[in-house]
């Protein structure tokens, strides 16, 4: 049976609101969690990018829920090795519900320490070396590791949880989905692609858990839904490879200003009414997805969490 857990959008909400949405989702029958890896925003509308690792460890001492990163890239930003310890210290913490997602990621948060961004191909291959070697570290041994990428010296990780965290690797394009199967433990997608999930098991992930996840936005009226989700998450509906290439936010807002409200809401649920909701989430089950994540935008939370409760979550289960 599907799960459906709540997305905590790093971007938008401060450590402390992130902290009180992941208690108001569990109470809301909400069964996991995703959270957002960022160093900048989108778009300066959404205004916050906290430390992730911080907020999760928080996190795990309030609420009993799975949390998952959605996604960390652990490739250019912060060492694998780091990466490695900040996510065996996680599992530790929610004793065995943290699982490490992790992507290629993006400009816009990894080139603050690098200003060159290895083209797709070389962030795949950074990727695969990356999480070998934090595997090799969950192991507890010394590790000594001279790589195409990455280099260690002699580490050995000693907090370490009773079973190391299960990578689930994210994946729009064929090479990273090839890449989800044959290396990751499960898979993170942020569209409804029966295709997508077909291609993942075929690549190596048969029998492993596809997680999907998309942003949605409760409002008493549709129009003022759609128009909220036009002023804060614009760069939805940002096409082709531009969010992983443009390194600040301010480059997103230049776009911004060519994004309409209808591409920024496409196919995200707007309004008041449970239906709709539901139908969006129906997209992602009848997609083979076995988990499925959503997002409230904007700062009615506490009527989101209440209309899904009540209204959305008896629809889809």
């Amino acid at each position: 049976m599907t799960k459906f857990g709540y997305f905590l959008a790093s971007e938008e909400h401060g450590p402390k609101d992130l902290v009180r949405q992941a208690k108001r989702a569990e109470r809301a029958g909400f069964e996991a969690l995703w959270i957002s890896d960022h160093y900048h925003p989108w778009v300066g509308e959404q205004g916050e990018s906290s430390f992730v690792w911080s907020v999760i460890g928080a996190i795990t001492q309030v609420s009993a829920l799975p949390i998952t990163t959605a996604v960390t890239c652990p490739t250019v930003r912060i060492h694998p090795a780091i990466i490695a310890q900040a996510a065996a210290t996680s599992a530790v913490l929610s004793e065995g519900r943290f699982r490490l997602g992790v992507g290629t990621g993006e400009a816009l948060n990894e080139h603050i320490v690098d200003s060159r961004w290895p083209p797709l191909a070389e962030r795949l291959d950074m990727l695969d070396e990356a999480v070998g070697l934090m595997r090799d570290l969950w192991t507890g041994k010394l590790v000594t590791h001279r790589g195409e990428h990455y280099e260690v010296d002699t580490a050995r990780l000693y907090t370490l949880p009773v079973d190391p965290p299960p990578v689930f690797v994210s994946g729009l394009g064929p090479r990273a989905v090839e890449l989800a199967g044959r290396i990751g433990d499960g898979y993170i997608c942020t569209r409804p692609s029966a295709e997508l999930v077909t291609m993942f098991r075929e690549s190596g992930g048969a029998g492993k858990i596809a997680q999907g996840g998309l942003k949605a936005c409760f409002a008493h009226s549709e129009e003022k839904a759609r128009e909220t989700v036009h002023r804060i998450w614009p760069n939805e509906g940002v096409q082709g490879e531009a969010s992983q290439l443009l390194p600040l936010p301010r480059h997103f807002e230049q776009l911004a200003g060519m994004v309409t409200e209808e591409a920024a809401t496409a196919g995200k649920p707007c309004g008041p009414d449970p239906e709709v909701h539901a139908a969006a989430l129906r997209e992602y089950v009848d997609a083979g997805f076995d988990e499925v994540y959503v997002n409230q935008i904007g700062p009615e939370q506490e009527e989101f969490f209440e209309f899904y409760a009540d209204k959305v979550l008896p629809l889809v289960r």
